[in-house]
């Protein structure tokens, strides 16, 4: 039902494109214009290979492996082919000789093919979504605490699209609240449970089951029609991106440093300066009218500095506006943040890191907090070199007693204003869980991670799933 839908998608946004192209420049004056005709036909001929080179993309097949499609995922992979099969088929008009496109109908149709494109699968996908028939039924295979981890997260998360059956494995002592009612099955049960319950995706976590008794189960699988995802052993080290190649049939992950080489960092330093300074100026209005709301609810300055640790557990004070009562204890907070760095804490619906304190939040303080425009003076932190636009959250000092050993890797890049966990989970994950997606920034860091953050950010804060 995807691919049709998104195929669908793809025929009508390049139609669409090349006609309202037509209508704004084509002159009808004089009726249609030959050309036109010959170009249209060109066209059509040719949207056989547009969807083959979808294929060859793997527009159409991403969507049996992964559970998560972003905006920007599917305007990327669209930016690419539309670009190159764009500039070809222009080639190959002139080069035959076959009719002369003119270069600015060639890049006007580029640009509206890419937005038409992008929105019609934006829009297939979301409606296609809302169906019954786009749920997968899935399994985890391991009872333990990782494997109720990853079944909380698709508990928590239904935009992936998974309805957890249950849990294969060993019966745990415990079972996370928010798994209750969740079953779990033994392993002998596993190959009857998939026919039985129509299971189209089955994810092996760590399990106690001897290795030649899981490798029995999954070639059993694997005669099955199920999408087969396996959590690497040493997952804890291992980037959203990575380099697998092999030896002679064997493969081999590969795992680049962490960090920020120096040319990316001065790309990334350049694009910090220009985007906050652009910012700044642009919400000026704004930023001097919650001023005066803070200054005029309460007592006291309008910023709240706090020392906070950054890049290589360098130290340095944020800025943010005020929102709490002069003299309010901190060590309240304190508390809180030793509560939710319990493995078996659960998300907080108030927000992660602020702590809900109706009793000393001012006014303008909760309207700050709830359209996180309290983290606006963060730009200056920004032009003064001490942050980044995109980055893990700068940590309060206290809280790296709580750290495991890989999380001191988040300090390997600048800390930000946004980051991989705001506009993955926001308030839907837990403290240690939002650390480990900064170390997940840290070691996966690409230009093309900063922007694809970027452009969720604004989505994520109006979507209101907590104040990050």
């Amino acid at each position: 039902m995807v691919r049709r839908v998104l195929l669908a998608a793809d025929v009508a946004g390049l139609l669409t494109a090349f006609l309202v192209t037509q209508l704004v420049l084509a002159d009808f004056s004089n009726g249609v214009d030959r050309r036109v005709v010959d170009l249209f036909l060109i066209f059509v001929v040719s949207l056989p290979g547009w969807v083959l080179a979808a294929k060859v993309y793997g527009l159409y097949d991403r969507d049996d492996e992964r559970t998560d499609h972003s905006t920007a995922d599917e305007v990327s992979g669209v930016f690419h082919l539309v670009t190159v099969l764009v500039w070809v088929l222009f080639a190959g008009a002139w080069i035959t000789g076959i009719t002369t496109p003119p270069i600015e109908k060639t890049v006007l149709f580029w640009l509206l093919a890419i937005a038409f494109i992008a929105g019609a699968r934006i829009l297939g996908r979301s409606l296609v979504r809302r169906t019954s028939a786009y749920v997968q039924n899935a399994v985890i295979v391991g009872a333990g605490d990782v494997g109720q981890l990853l079944a909380r997260k698709y508990v928590q998360h239904p935009e992936y699209g998974i309805r957890l059956v249950g849990l294969v494995g060993e019966r745990a002592e415990t079972l996370r609240d928010e798994l209750t009612g969740i079953a779990i099955y033994p392993d002998r049960e596993l190959i009857e449970l998939v026919s039985r319950e129509s299971v189209e995706r089955v994810v092996i976590a760590f399990t106690e089951t001897p290795n030649e008794q899981l490798l029995d189960l999954l070639r059993e699988l694997r005669k099955l029609d199920v999408q087969i995802d396996v959590l690497p052993r040493l997952f804890e080290v291992l980037t959203p991106k990575l380099d697998v190649h092999s030896i002679e049939g064997i493969p081999l992950i590969g795992l680049r440093p962490a960090g920020i080489s120096m040319s990316s960092r001065l790309i990334k330093r350049a694009l910090d300066v220009v985007l906050a300074s652009a910012l700044l100026l642009l919400v000026a209005p704004l930023f001097a009218f919650a001023a005066w709301r803070v200054k005029r609810d309460s007592p006291g300055p309008i910023f709240f500095r706090q020392m906070r640790v950054g890049e290589e557990e360098r130290e340095f004070p944020m800025l943010k506006f005020r929102t709490m009562a002069v003299g309010t204890d901190t060590d309240v907070h304190r508390d809180y943040i030793r509560s939710i760095m319990d493995k078996g804490a659960a998300p907080i619906a108030g927000g992660l890191y602020k702590l809900d304190r109706g009793d000393a939040v001012t006014r303008s303080g909760r309207w700050l907090r709830r359209t996180s425009l309290d983290e606006l003076p963060n730009l200056i932190n920004v032009l003064r070199g001490e942050m980044s636009i995109v980055g893990p959250r700068p940590c309060l000092a206290y809280e790296t007693e709580y750290f495991e050993p890989h999380h001191f890797e988040r300090f390997l890049v600048p800390a930000g204003i946004t980051g991989l966990w705001q506009v993955t989970a926001r308030a839907r994950t837990t403290f240690a869980e939002a650390l480990d997606l900064d170390v997940a920034y840290a070691r996966g860091w690409s230009l093309g991670l900063d922007l694809k953050i970027l452009a969720r950010t604004p989505l994520s804060v109006f979507r209101q799933r907590g104040a990050a």
